[in-house]
């Protein structure tokens, strides 16, 4: 007998700092592991699976990650099923918004644009409450010239230098919309540094840390080591340059999925 299925899409927020990243992993505390565990006290044992619009690697946060669910009964009222799940899940993990969708939604292939954004402050030792948002870098950095560099990225490009542990048959001519570096003015608290920097890269889709290596090289040409040449030389298809800083991974948050 056909069993009718019901599709949600469910945002929601993390911060990463104590978690193995999105996926499950044998033995380890990942987000999508409390997601799941808390869906089945709040639905009692009743059959359903989640699928995640991407993965996040250990550390790295969200403020607006998403996840469709798959259940086999309607859910009744969303909104007391949202503060249900709010009230039972761990206290670094919010869920934001719940709606219905139809059997064609598909929450991986509908995502058009993410939008990840890169916190980072310099010269000094900060406080250590900053750790889980903000990479802090020890040496001053030439955060103009940093802004120059990140430019070099925007629009279509070869991607392979960016790419954690390429393969000879990967896609990596990819386009980034917009990749820039602004003062941040999004994330505030009396113990952060008076000034820092967000490096904000909106695309369709990122390879394993990719981000986070465009921000090491970034990191490079603000301390003088790389030049604006080395990251335009970087994206064409016949370079043999291999990126090796990969910037740690706390300061690095989703921001947004966009769906069609």
């Amino acid at each position: 007998m056909f069993e009718k299925r019901y599709y949600y899409l469910i945002t929601c927020q993390y911060l990463g700092y104590r978690f193995h990243g999105w996926q499950k992993q044998p033995n380890l505390k990942t987000v999508h592991l409390m997601i799941d565990k808390t869906l089945n006290f709040i639905l009692e044992g009743k059959r359903f699976k989640t699928l995640g619009s991407g993965r996040t690697d250990a550390m790295v946060s969200a403020t607006e990650a998403a996840f469709e669910l798959f259940i086999y009964h309607e859910i009744e009222d969303i909104d007391v099923f949202l503060k249900l799940f709010n009230q039972n899940l761990p206290q670094d993990i919010r869920a934001l918004k719940i709606r219905q969708v139809d059997a064609e939604f598909n929450v991986i292939q509908d995502s058009k644009v993410k939008e990840y954004l890169y916190v980072f402050a310099h010269g000094d030792k900060f406080h250590p409450f900053c750790a889980p948002v903000i990479t802090t870098i020890l040496d001053e950095l030439d955060t103009e010239l940093m802004k120059a560099g990140a430019k070099l990225f925007e629009g279509h490009h070869y991607f392979k230098s960016y790419c954690y542990k390429p393969t000879d048959n990967g896609i990596y001519n990819r386009e980034i919309l917009t990749c820039e570096i602004v003062e941040n003015t999004v994330f505030t608290a009396n113990f952060f540094p008076e000034q820092s920097f967000i490096l904000r890269v909106r695309g369709k889709g990122f390879m394993r840390n990719q981000i986070r290596l465009m921000m090491g090289v970034l990191i490079e040409l603000g301390k003088g080591e790389k030049t604006l040449q080395d990251i335009a030389d970087s994206l064409h298809s016949d370079n043999e340059i291999i990126v090796h800083y990969i910037a740690p991974a706390s300061g690095l948050i989703l921001n947004k999925v966009d769906f069609s």
